[in-house]
């Protein structure tokens, strides 16, 4: 990194960016930039939370897994946590995953490889054989309850085709859209004079969160399992590929091209096999998943915060194709941030025609010398927008002078400014429309209070009419006024104030994400409204109050004091108070905190609790739940079939290790057993 880089203020951008475009990918369907892009925005992160281990914090994007589920469907916790993957981008990257897994075991590995299916992860719920839930991941622990809109999909099965089925049977893989019902979908929208959607990923995303199933079912998704999630009173298997034919057996969709195999160097090949044969598919992928086979590996193996250690994706590289740049514009964001865009002749790369591009900020323009006029080359990985690699300069006409970054404000005529020191240039006209019309839009976006039908032109609309100045105003809006305005019906009308009437019940931390406080994530958000449990204590708490708040580090301290410290904003507070938005947070915890202070960490199977329910039992009494063994450990948990490292590392350390009934003792008590 060079040195004029100050990693602090590189790493809270990153995290910023990356929880952006989390909700954008997860909550959206809309994703600005391309995987790749994403994928380096969080590896430059983790290289920074590695070189520098103070910036780690623990609402950090590298810890978690997708984004807060919507608030359109119901929630629904995951009998065990839905992960991410960890990604490897070529073979050198793939052969130091399997050294690390050579380091956890001493047996030979056998690895499973599957087509990674660009969709939208699912998690199928059975009880008795009969299907009764189907959920998104979410972010991982919550996803959203899409069960009527997946029971349309046809080859997902009501029964299960087995006399002896299991009590419980917890399925997981990925809903896709099929390329010829894409096509066909498009078909249909070009006839009825209506847009195109953009690609197969975001078109099945948008369909399996209709409120309507019949538009689900009319979009033709399909569907195949990868993994076993949970199952109870059923057969007990050995290997992942075991799991599979289970479940092919009993009648779910497995995809036929998954091969097993011996040694990285098979699955290279797999992998190369498949990135050169990628679109002789009837769907898209968009690399491979790697597994390893054996489940008594697996155990021994175990997970970070995030991911499993036992399996990676094999990311192809992106595509490319060149275009014609026709114009670089500057977009104002609700901190007045001057972003600078690529307007491009439309072309379809990776899976989708692009006519988007970000640049991100001047100095990447002036890096990349790329001008207007320009035949560009254009990367795109996945289905998302792609990034502006560089131009052709054998194509460049004569005469092109570079671009330079405007010194006005597009939409107020304000100055734009570049602080000093910064890489960002900045409209500070606070009273922007631009930055009013963001302001609002995130307020009312899906991860804060999730207003619909307060959508981009209703809000350009309103702004126009004088009806909105800031969010406290959504509250007191002049819905007889908003019925005269061209285009707002009685239905539409009453809809937005129902939408608006119900927004006033979201729970606190939506609220916080709402009201757009720099570097407060929706993590942050639910840790603040957890432990301080009400606006008031929130505003009136000092930096340091807040600060001394686990998971909150300085940085967000400083700008939550800042933020609630700024008159304007207790102005907008005030508003939103008088119109009865709900100011307070959840309960604080009933249970004694008999583990404060405490290191907890919990391996194998219990026979009282989930492994996640006893994590949680920790976290409730004031302990903390790792995921490995340290000096700090207090105690280890042994259940059925531990986690041979763990086990081994507690006897090295010494650190006591405890059944499950010692286990029960030290929740109720908050005292070891005594030592002999």
């Amino acid at each position: 990194m060079a040195d004029s880089v100050d990693p602090t203020a590189r790493a809270e951008e990153l995290r910023a960016l990356i929880e952006h475009h989390n909700v954008l990918y997860h909550q959206q369907d809309a994703p600005e930039i391309s995987d790749a892009e994403y994928d380096a925005l969080v590896r430059e992160l983790l290289a920074l939370e590695e070189e520098y281990p103070d910036l780690r914090t623990p609402d950090s994007p590298t810890q978690k897994v997708g984004a807060a589920p919507s608030a359109l469907f119901a929630p629904v916790e995951h009998r065990t946590p839905m992960m991410s993957l960890d990604n490897a981008m070529n073979f050198d990257e793939l052969v130091a995953w399997g050294k690390r897994l050579e380091r956890l075991v001493s047996e030979d590995i056998s690895f499973v490889c599957e087509l990674k299916i660009d969709g939208v992860a699912m998690s199928l719920l059975y009880e008795n054989g009969v299907y009764k839930r189907a959920a998104t991941r979410g972010d991982g622990r919550v996803g959203e309850d899409v069960t009527p809109n997946v029971a349309t999909i046809a080859v997902i099965p009501e029964r299960l085709s087995v006399d002896d089925v299991p009590a419980v049977l917890e399925v997981r893989g990925e809903v896709y859209m099929p390329t010829a019902a894409f096509e066909e979908l498009n078909r249909r929208q070009e006839a009825a004079g209506q847009r195109l959607f953009a690609n197969a990923r975001n078109s099945g995303a948008g369909s399996l969160r209709q409120k309507d199933p019949k538009i689900t079912a009319s979009r033709e998704l399909s569907f195949f399992c990868y993994q076993v999630g949970a199952i109870e009173g059923g057969p007990r298997f050995t290997t992942h590929s075991e799991t599979l034919e289970y479940l092919r057996d009993v009648g779910f969709p497995v995809n036929p091209e998954i091969r097993t195999v011996t040694g990285l160097d098979a699955v290279y090949e797999f992998c190369q096999h498949w990135e050169q044969h990628r679109h002789d598919l009837g769907y898209e992928i968009d690399g491979v998943v790697v597994k390893v086979d054996n489940l008594a590996q697996r155990a021994e193996m175990g997970s970070t915060s995030k991911a499993p250690r036992w399996a990676i994706a094999y990311k192809f590289p992106p595509e490319e194709r060149t275009t014609l740049l026709k114009n670089i514009m500057v977009s104002i964001g609700r901190t007045g941030k001057a972003t600078p865009f690529a307007m491009l002749e439309p072309v379809f790369v990776g899976g989708s025609t692009v006519g988007l591009a970000t640049l991100h900020n001047e100095d990447q323009v002036a890096l990349k010398d790329v001008r207007p006029g320009d035949t560009v080359i254009v990367r795109k990985a996945g289905d998302v927008i792609p990034e502006v690699v560089g131009p052709v300069l054998s194509l460049r006409p004569k005469g092109l002078k570079p671009w330079k970054f405007p010194t006005k404000c597009n939409a107020c005529g304000g100055p734009l400014v570049r602080l000093e020191g910064e890489s960002d240039t900045f409209c500070t006209n606070v009273e922007c429309p631009q930055q009013q019309w963001a302001r609002i839009a995130h307020f009312a976006s899906r991860g804060a209070m999730d207003i619909e039908g307060l959508g981009e032109r209703s809000l350009s609309t309103f702004l126009n009419e004088k009806l909105l100045a800031d969010v406290g105003d959504i509250y007191t809006l002049d819905f007889e006024r908003i019925g005269q305005l061209e285009g707002f019906g009685e239905i539409s009308v009453r809809n937005l104030r129902t939408a608006i009437e119900a927004s006033k019940q979201r729970p606190l931390a939506n609220l916080l994400v709402g009201l757009g406080i720099r570097h407060l994530g929706g993590t942050g958000s639910q840790v603040l409204a957890r432990a301080l449990g009400h606006l008031d204590r929130i505003m009136e708490a000092s930096e340091e109050e807040i600060a001394a708040v686990e998971g909150i580090g300085p940085t967000i301290a400083k700008s939550v004091h800042e933020f609630f410290a700024n008159p304007g904003n207790r102005e907008v507070i005030a508003k939103l108070r008088a119109a009865g938005v709900n100011v307070e947070g959840p309960a604080a915890p009933d249970e004694p905190q008999t583990l404060a202070g405490m290191s907890i960490v919990v391996t194998g199977t219990l026979e009282g609790l989930s492994r996640e329910a006893a994590e949680e039992a920790i976290k409730a009494r004031g302990g903390k739940s790792p995921g490995s063994v340290s000096k700090k450990t207090t105690a280890v948990v042994v259940g059925e079939a531990p986690g041979a490292a763990k086990l081994t590392k507690a006897q090295e350390l010494g650190v006591p290790i405890l059944d499950e009934a010692a286990f029960t003792h030290l929740l109720e008590t908050g005292e070891l057993p005594a030592v002999d």
